[in-house]
C-alpha cells in the first residue's frame, strides 16, 4: 500500500501541475508583454504565455525522474488533452492543431531524450530534453499556425505572414513576421528553461534516492 501511495501521489501531482501550466499559458497567451528594451518593443514579440509554457517541460522531467518515461509520458496526455480543449474554445481551429501538435510532440520527444540522458550529470538531462524540445515546439508551432504553406488547416492570417524586418529591427533581414514571434518565443523558451533548472534542482534533492534506477523507455 505504501509503494502504492508513494507513486499515486507525486502522479497527482504531475498531473494538476501540468494542467494548471496549459491553463495558465492558454490565457496568458492572450496578453502581449508591454514593455521595450532600446527600439525593440516586446509587445511585438511576445505573450506572457512563453513565460509559463516552458514549466510544462519542468513537470514532464520531474515525473520522468521520480515515476520513469511511461507515467510522464500518461502526464503528457493529459497537458495535451487540456491543451486541445482550451485552444478550441480560446483559438480558431488551426491554431487548436498547431498548439496540440506541437505540445504532443515536444513533450514526447523531452520525455525521450531525458530517458536516454538520465544517468548523467543532474542538469544535462533537463537542459538538453528542454532545448530539443524547445526547438520542435517552436518549428510546429508557428509553421502550422501561420506559415502559409499549411493554409489547407485554416485560413492565412495577412498580418502574419506579411514581410518585416525581422525582429521588427534589421532591415537587412525582411521575413515573414511570424519568423520573428518564433524567434522571440524561443529566445524565451531558453532562457525560462535554464532559470527552471533551479527548482529542478531543489527538487531533485528530494526525489533522488527513489529514481535513481533508469526505466526503459
Amino acid at each position: 500500500m505504501t509503494g502504492i501511495k508513494s507513486r499515486t501521489v507525486p502522479f497527482v501531482a504531475g498531473i494538476l501541475a501540468m494542467a494548471a501550466v496549459v491553463v495558465a499559458s492558454n490565457i496568458l497567451v492572450q496578453y502581449p508583454v508591454a514593455a521595450t528594451i532600446g527600439a525593440l518593443n516586446l509587445a511585438d514579440l511576445l505573450t506572457w504565455g512563453a513565460f509559463t509554457y516552458p514549466a510544462a517541460f519542468l513537470v514532464t522531467d520531474l515525473t520522468n525522474r521520480r515515476l520513469g518515461p511511461s507515467a510522464a509520458r500518461r502526464v503528457v496526455l493529459v497537458g495535451f488533452a487540456f491543451a486541445v480543449v482550451l485552444s478550441i474554445v480560446l483559438a480558431t481551429p488551426r491554431i487548436a492543431i498547431a498548439s496540440g501538435s506541437a505540445f504532443l510532440v515536444a513533450q514526447l520527444l523531452d520525455v525521450s531524450v531525458f530517458n536516454r540522458l538520465r544517468n548523467r550529470v543532474w542538469w544535462v538531462p533537463p537542459a538538453v530534453s528542454s532545448l530539443i524540445g524547445s526547438v520542435v515546439d517552436t518549428a510546429i508551432f508557428f509553421s502550422l499556425a501561420f506559415a502559409a504553406p499549411f493554409a489547407i488547416l485554416g485560413a492565412n492570417d495577412a498580418f502574419a505572414i506579411e514581410a518585416a524586418p525581422l525582429l521588427g529591427l534589421f532591415d537587412v533581414a525582411v521575413v515573414p513576421r511570424w519568423m520573428s514571434w518564433a524567434l522571440g518565443d524561443f529566445s524565451v523558451k531558453l532562457l525560462v528553461a535554464a532559470v527552471l533548472l533551479v527548482p529542478y534542482r531543489v527538487v531533485l534533492s528530494f526525489i533522488q534516492p527513489q529514481a535513481a534506477e533508469a526505466r526503459p523507455a
